[in-house]
């Protein structure tokens, strides 16, 4: 079959369902038998202007034979739930710091200036202040009254940067309210989501704690790499293969003894965007050999 985008995935999981456990039961029922195989289309391209689907079936049963087809890793039914919640709560975590950054551009239209002396806009002094204006209030020292006494910035800072609010349009604030409303939401859907997956996650407790513990890792980074590679990483023979798949290894592009190109496969993307974004923390750990590395090749 070939298919493009998502549209595999009906018919992968119906055959998974009915056909793989029909095949096993089979009297003449070999090792491989039910076998499912996901293949990248580029490897089974044909030559230009001969594309007729009976050469195309026998073209790729005759690349699989020979392997040289590059196949893809699907995982089973159980890992795809996990990879379809964390990826949900990543888009999701996306959508808030992206609502967070309106926040702050409408706050800046707004002429007020919370942002340069307020670090966490959404922490718990800036939410107090934020639902203030949305609730009408005109008074700049009501309103900064309303922040933590452990703030850098003084009650005349603040008053200073709420001194618009005076004169803040209406719009502005049904603006302001409806996105504190949204960010409240989204912050709800993830907390969700997070018991959604240490609920799917609970068998292998002892795997995320002992990826946690990795310096640049956490909780959340750990039960995404379980997610995407499993949580015993057995489908890869090696290290080497896992790196190969998630393309953190550098090509060898070689032609006559000469060096063409050292440029990384694309590797999966969601497992690329986890390690470097674990990587940056590593770096900044205080006193871990990540740091050391760091600083010496910088």
């Amino acid at each position: 079959m070939e298919s493009t985008a998502q549209y595999w995935k009906p018919v992968w999981e119906a055959l998974e369902h009915y056909w793989m456990p029909a095949c096993k039961k089979r009297q003449d029922a070999g090792p491989i038998s039910g076998t499912l195989h996901l293949a990248q289309a580029q490897s089974n391209r044909g030559p230009r202007g001969r594309k007729r689907d009976f050469a195309d079936a026998e073209r790729l049963v005759k690349r699989l034979v020979a392997q040289e087809l590059t196949l893809s890793f699907v995982p089973d039914h159980e890992q795809r739930l996990w990879r379809t919640v964390t990826r949900k709560r990543y888009q999701l975590t996306r959508a808030r710091v992206r609502l967070r950054n309106q926040l702050e551009s409408l706050l800046e239209e707004a002429h007020i200036k919370l942002s340069s002396l307020v670090s966490d806009l959404l922490g718990a002094s800036g939410r107090r202040m934020l639902r203030a204006l949305a609730d009408g209030e005109t008074n700049s020292a009501a309103v900064a009254a309303l922040a933590d006494k452990q703030l850098r910035a003084t009650q005349a800072q603040l008053r200073d940067a709420l001194g618009a609010c005076s004169q803040l349009d209406s719009v502005y604030r049904r603006l302001l309210k409806m996105t504190l409303e949204e960010l409240q939401f989204l912050d709800h859907q993830v907390s969700g989501l997070d018991q959604e997956i240490a609920n799917l996650l609970t068998h292998y407790q002892g795997a995320v704690r002992r990826l946690a513990e990795v310096p640049g890792l956490g909780v959340d980074s750990a039960q995404q790499i379980i997610a995407e590679v499993g949580a015993t990483a057995a489908t890869f023979p090696s290290p080497k293969h896992l790196s190969s798949w998630v393309g953190v290894c550098p090509g060898d592009e070689e032609s006559a003894g000469i060096s063409q190109g050292h440029r990384s496969p694309k590797g999966n993307r969601n497992m690329r965007r986890i390690l470097n974004q674990c990587a940056n923390a590593a770096a900044k750990a205080k006193g871990t050999i990540f740091e050391i590395v760091y600083r010496r090749l910088v």
